[in-house]
């Protein structure tokens, strides 16, 4: 054979195999993934760990639980920088960061729980292997933190180890229990709680997916020995990184007798004031950066009428490049306080302890039963550069049936036009309807990573009140004196925690030039950097335990409006006054316990 005829049976062969090569051709993978194992110290699987995905922005991007073998699995990511904590009770957290997703890649975790020290460590395997390839089990046995896994258990035909693994129906629980006494006032300006009381919450997870959590707050008002109870039921169900949440909370109060003959005449009877809310909350992602959170309440009041209402709430946030986010807000009906994204420790617990504490504001116009109610929309723009951030506000909100607490002389007014407060000692009083618009522009600027300063300055609506005196005993014409407008407010604020001792401390002055006003507006606002009226000083002080106890202990003191400002007298004809209180002065202390 030539050398020719052998050139070309070479190039035959050659054009024959360039098309079945290019059939059996791997596709182009453009997403990868993180999966991972997660083991006690002595090598056992732990299932029902929560394992929490966040993004480059440190925001949450996927949950997921452990199944019965320990393993979770994040699937098709884009390619970029994460970070993967897993928590699970009576373990220390293990915390990875800058995990690097890599088109067609599989970054694996071997996750190592311990009571002292936790570890993760990292592979990055093809996506096409298995979850635990030869080489990675080697990396296993030879590594120090994870030396206890001696040998991996082979699998039987229908897929179970031939160890029986163990399964826990209840993980990841957790709670926080409150002791706290003070010297009644409005808190946050939105509701009222008892002076002296006791509150809990409880969260556990069933089987993993499945959390429910338990609060109460029974308590009583030191000033009127008025007994107040709550109680909040809520169960959320993880389904692909949503957690829709379902919720139920009570609420009772016992009225004073004085109420009771007030209203009717009648010394013996002595109306409760109970209160029913079902609630339904939801988030959805519709695209990247962009989430929605959408929810609606159900309520009933009763107080001698029965009242029913619904309220609706949705808040849209975008995030954007450069570290800036724009979220806007609609609420109708009830306050919201739980939106404000307060980044505290037991935040979820928190959060439910904060909503029982918001009472309804009910208030009595021509003998009957009010309940304030308010409808705002809000936008909100914050970007941070470097260790600067910036805030920019704008509201517009309409409240009907205002409840204004007011101190006015014994029987100024008739029984069907005020009402006794529950826990102050003072009286509330309905101001009427009202509209108001305001905005809020802030910085705060991080010195280091132990101390803050923000300064915020904005318009803001308010109640004040006509500079003359009142001639009648009549509500109307009080509320006719009352009218909505704009008030300019400067606010200071620092956040300093130290670091040897671990004390937080939050103060903050609000200074305004004209001090004819009863109430700031923005009653209803959703964000988290909100401004107080006055001076007020915010401590939580760690207290050091014995490591062999299950809990933490911290002590807290909150003191609002120390200086008594926004106190608006109006003069009356026969030499008395009336006063509308805007924000009354509280002192409060107590003690938690989280385990």
């Amino acid at each position: 054979m030539t050398r020719k005829s052998v050139a070309s049976l070479f190039l035959s062969l050659a054009c024959l195999a360039v098309p079945s090569l290019s059939r059996a051709g791997p596709t182009l993978k453009l997403s990868g993934a993180i999966a991972g194992k997660v083991n006690d110290s002595f090598g056992i699987p732990q299932m029902g760990a929560t394992v929490v995905l966040y993004n480059r922005q440190d925001r949450i991007f996927q949950k997921a639980f452990t199944d019965e073998r320990g393993e979770f699995r994040f699937a098709g990511l884009f390619p970029d920088a994460y970070s993967v904590r897993v928590t699970l009770a009576t373990f220390v957290p293990a915390v990875k960061r800058d995990i690097l997703v890599q088109p067609g890649m599989r970054s694996v975790l071997s996750v190592n729980l311990n009571s002292l020290f936790s570890t993760v460590q990292l592979q990055y395997p093809t996506a096409d292997n298995g979850l635990m390839t030869d080489d990675w089990k080697w990396v296993l046995r030879s590594a120090s933190a994870t030396r206890p896994i001696l040998r991996f258990l082979e699998e039987t035909r229908d897929g179970n180890s031939t160890r029986t693994t163990r399964t826990a129906a209840f993980s990841d629980t957790r709670g926080i229990l409150k002791v706290s006494a003070g010297e009644g006032g409005l808190e946050n300006g939105i509701g009222n709680q008892p002076d002296l009381g006791t509150a809990f919450a409880v969260a556990t997870s069933l089987y993993g997916n499945n959390v429910f959590q338990v609060s109460g707050n029974v308590g009583y008002g030191s000033q009127t020995g008025v007994p107040a109870a709550a109680f909040r039921t809520s169960y959320s169900r993880d389904m692909a990184g949503d957690s829709p949440e379902v919720s139920l909370t009570m609420r009772q109060l016992y009225l004073p007798a004085r109420l009771g003959a007030a209203v009717t005449g009648n010394e013996s009877a002595m109306p409760m004031l109970r209160t029913m809310t079902a609630g339904f909350d939801d988030h959805a992602e519709i695209a990247d950066g962009l989430k929605l959170s959408y929810g609606i309440t159900m309520d009933a009041v009763s107080f001698i009428d029965h009242l029913n209402y619904v309220s609706p709430y949705a808040r849209l946030s975008y995030t954007m490049g450069g570290g800036g986010q724009l979220d806007f807000t609609f609420t109708s009906g009830n306050a919201r306080p739980d939106l404000s994204g307060d980044a505290v420790a037991d935040s979820d617990l928190q959060r439910g302890l904060n909503t029982l504490a918001v009472f309804p504001n009910v208030s009595l116009r021509g003998g009957r039963t009010k309940v304030q109610r308010g409808e705002e929309y809000e936008m909100v723009y914050t970007r941070k550069i470097g260790s600067r951030t910036y805030h920019l506000s704008a509201y517009r909100e309409s409240v009907s049936n205002q409840a204004l607490s007011i101190v006015a002389p014994v029987g100024f007014y008739t029984s069907g036009d005020i009402l006794p407060d529950i826990f102050t000692g003072n009286s509330i009083f309905n101001a009427g309807n009202y509209q108001s618009s305001g905005y809020t522009a802030a910085v705060t600027q991080n010195m280091g990573e132990h101390f803050s300063a923000t300064v915020i300055y904005g318009s803001l609506g308010a109640l004040s009140a006509a500079n003359r005196e009142l001639v009648s005993n009549s509500p109307d014409e009080l509320r006719s004196m009352i009218r909505a407008g704009r008030k300019n407010a400067a606010t200071t604020r620092i956040t300093a925690t130290a670091p040897r001792t671990g004390t937080h401390m939050i103060a903050s002055y609000q200074w305004t030039p004209d001090r004819r006003w009863a109430m700031p507006g923005n009653v209803y606002s959703t964000e988290g950097l909100h401004a107080n009226p006055g001076l007020n000083v915010v401590i939580r002080q760690p207290i050091p335990g014995l490591t062999m106890l299950p809990w933490r202990m911290e002590a807290t003191a909150d003191l609002r409006n120390m200086l008594a400002q926004g106190y608006l007298p109006l003069n009356m004809a026969n030499g008395q006054s009336v006063l509308l209180v805007e924000t009354p002065r509280s002192f409060r202390g107590g003690l938690s316990f989280i385990f």
